[in-house]
C-alpha cells in the first residue's frame, strides 16, 4: 500500500490574478514611498549633484532658524486644522446620521443626497466659490448676516489671520460632513432591530435609546472615522492652495504641511525649489501620520474592542 502523501500543486491562478493589482500598488505606491525615504537622506550642492547627509535634512528643517520657523507653524496650523474638523465635523456627522435613522422622518432620502453632494465637487470648486460668498466687496454673506439681524458680526474672514484658518476649516468640513455621516448613517442600520424595540418595550426614551443602545455599537466606526480625519487632514492641500496660494496667506496663516512641501519642493516666488528638502517634509509628514495611526490601533482601537467585550 502506498503511504506517500499526494502534493498538492502550487496555486498558481493566485498569483495570476494578485499579480496585476500588485505590480501596479508597488509601483504608484510603495516605490514612490521608499525613494522619497531615500531622497530625503541627501542634499545637492550648487550643481544640482546630490550627495548622502544622512539625517542633516531632518535636523535643519527641525532646528535651523531658518526653516524650522515656517515647518512649526505648518505642523501647528495642520493640528488646528484636524482638531476643528474632530470637534464639528465628526459630532455633526453623527448628528446629522441619528437624525437621518430615525424611521419616521419623511425624505430622508433627499436630505442625505443634499448632505453627501458636495462631498462630490472639485475642491478647486468649493473653494472658488465659497472665495466668492464671503468676499466682502461682491459677495452676498454680508447682505444675508444683514437679513438675519447679524451684519455686525459680519468681516473679512478670509483676509485676516486670526480667522482665515478657521474660516478654511469650516468650509472643509462643510464640503465633507457627508462622509463620517455616511459611514454612522450605516452603521446605525446595521443594529440589530431587536435591541431598540427592547429598550423601547424598557421604557426608555428615544435619547437613552441612542445614548445607551446605538453610540456604544458604532464606537468602533466613529474612531474609524476619526483616524481617516486625522490621515486626511494631514494630507490636505487642494482647498489651502485654491483659496489662498501657495504662500497660504494671509502671512502665512493657513499655511499646512501640504502647503509647505508644496513650496519647499517646486518652490514659489522667490524660495528656490528643493527636491531633498522637500522630501525630508514629506517624511515627517508621514510619519507624523504613521505615528497617529499606531496610537489609534494600540490604544484606542484596543480599549473599544475590550469595551465591547
Amino acid at each position: 500500500m502506498n503511504t506517500t502523501p499526494s502534493t498538492r500543486p502550487f496555486p498558481w491562478h493566485i498569483v495570476v490574478f494578485l499579480a496585476p493589482g500588485l505590480l501596479i500598488y508597488l509601483m504608484i505606491s510603495v516605490y514612490p514611498l521608499l525613494d522619497t525615504l531615500f531622497l530625503a537622506l541627501f542634499s545637492e550642492d550648487a550643481s544640482g549633484k546630490e550627495f548622502f547627509v544622512g539625517l542633516q535634512n531632518f535636523k535643519t528643517l527641525l532646528f535651523d532658524a531658518v526653516w524650522s520657523e515656517p515647518f512649526w507653524n505648518a505642523l501647528g496650523n495642520n493640528f488646528q486644522f484636524f482638531i476643528i474638523h474632530m470637534l464639528v465635523q465628526n459630532p455633526v456627522g453623527l448628528a446629522l446620521a441619528a437624525l437621518l435613522s430615525l424611521p419616521k422622518l419623511r425624505f430622508s432620502n433627499t436630505y442625505r443626497t443634499l448632505i453627501f453632494m458636495p462631498t462630490m465637487l472639485s475642491v478647486v470648486i468649493i473653494g472658488f466659490v465659497w472665495q466668492l460668498l464671503l468676499n466682502p466687496v461682491w459677495g452676498i454673506s454680508e447682505d444675508f448676516l444683514y437679513s438675519l439681524g447679524l451684519g455686525q458680526y459680519f468681516d473679512a474672514w478670509l483676509g485676516k489671520e486670526g480667522s482665515a484658518l478657521i474660516t478654511l476649516s469650516l468650509i472643509s468640513v462643510w464640503q465633507f460632513v457627508g462622509i463620517p455621516m455616511m459611514l454612522i448613517y450605516a452603521a446605525l442600520l446595521n443594529i440589530p432591530d431587536e435591541l431598540v424595540d427592547a429598550s423601547v418595550v424598557d421604557g426608555c426614551s428615544p435619547w437613552k435609546t441612542f445614548w445607551h443602545i446605538k453610540l456604544p455599537l458604532i464606537l468602533p466606526t466613529i474612531s474609524m472615522v476619526s483616524i481617516l480625519t486625522f490621515v486626511a487632514n494631514f494630507n490636505a492641500f487642494e482647498l489651502i492652495y485654491a483659496v489662498k496660494g501657495a504662500l497660504a496667506g494671509p502671512n502665512f496663516s493657513t499655511d499646512i504641511m501640504g502647503t509647505l512641501f508644496y513650496r519647499t519642493f517646486f518652490g514659489f516666488q522667490l524660495q528656490p525649489g528643493s527636491p531633498t528638502m522637500g522630501a525630508a517634509v514629506a517624511t515627517l509628514m508621514f510619519l507624523i501620520i504613521l505615528v497617529g495611526v499606531m496610537i489609534y490601533l494600540f490604544f484606542i482601537q484596543r480599549r473599544i474592542q475590550r469595551f465591547q467585550m
